[in-house]
């Protein structure tokens, strides 16, 4: 008589810490990088669970939760607040901290001073800054005191003033050129990885294919190593605009909306609470204190 032998439960993956090593090893199997934005606790968690490769704290916390119109307004002190409750939420992400508005542009060795506090104040494994070939003396401070750097080229919303506004760039021959340029000059520098905001895809997939570091897209097509977009944008919960290369997975807005207006008319009609809401104590006990009372 055979025996059927029984198949043995395969143990749960444990999964390991994304660093930045492991963007690379990503970039070189083609295995497409994920990230997306959080400012606060519980979207971390979430975000984590559901196996995201990186968070991004972005300064984008500034308009979407601080209600500023720019990111020009958004300090150190607000980023590194956020960032503290991200990373604390978030184990195995690759934390990326974005630096603020005037916090690497003064001088290199104020920016090794911000970006330091990133991580030793805020939990965060790297920092993000804006800007092409005017940053490579920064970001090689920053890379030689031990503290990873991914670079932001293409639409810099830090530079929206100077771009004359939130618009795509290189879109022409001579701009391509110089963001090329840009590119493989920040690598150069010793940057991790770099984010390409809103710029042709064709553009953003050769700028790709000429760096061996990692290059996250947002508004620049498929042919970058990685996506990232703004949480709030991809859950319909920023109402203001939506970026033309967002796509809204949930319509988080119109929800909530529904939501507390479903809340006032009950709590005014009197609907809620009900018992199933409410603590209850014992008739003894309630007893004992009328009894109180009617002595008192």
């Amino acid at each position: 008589m055979s025996t059927i032998p029984l198949t043995q439960p395969q143990p749960t993956a444990v999964r390991k810490k994304v660093t930045t090593r492991v963007f690379q090893q990503k970039k070189q199997r083609q295995e497409p990088i994920t990230m997306l934005t959080a400012y606060d606790y519980p979207t971390a968690v979430v975000l984590e669970n559901a196996g995201i490769d990186a968070i991004l704290v972005g300064d984008s916390v500034g308009m979407v939760i601080l209600g500023y119109k720019n990111t020009l307004p958004v300090t150190m002190e607000e980023m590194i607040h956020h960032c503290k409750a991200v990373a604390r939420g978030a184990e195995f992400s690759l934390l990326i901290g974005d630096m603020p508005f005037l916090s690497y542009q003064v001088s290199p060795a104020e920016a090794v001073r911000n970006a330091g506090r990133f991580l030793q104040e805020a939990g965060m494994d790297a920092v993000k800054l804006e800007g092409g070939k005017e940053r490579v003396e920064t970001i090689r401070a920053i890379v030689s005191a031990g503290i990873p750097v991914m670079g932001h080229l293409g639409l810099t919303p830090q530079s929206v003033h100077l771009l004359g506004g939130f618009r795509a760039q290189g879109r022409d021959a001579e701009t391509a050129r110089l963001l090329i340029e840009d590119a493989l000059l920040l690598e150069s520098a010793g940057c991790f990885s770099i984010v390409l905001e809103s710029m042709p895809s064709r553009l953003a997939s050769l700028i790709s294919h000429r760096l061996s570091i990692p290059t996250v897209g947002i508004g620049a097509g498929a042919g970058c190593d990685g996506q990232v977009l703004v949480t709030h944008d991809l859950l319909g919960l920023f109402d203001r605009f939506t970026p033309s290369f967002v796509k809204q997975y949930a319509h988080l807005h119109e929800e909530m909306g529904r939501a507390f207006s479903s809340y006032i008319k009950e709590v005014k009609t009197h609907q809620f609470p009900t018992e199933e809401h409410s603590i209850d104590m014992s008739d003894e006990a309630w007893e004992e204190l009328n009894r109180e009372a009617d002595h008192g």
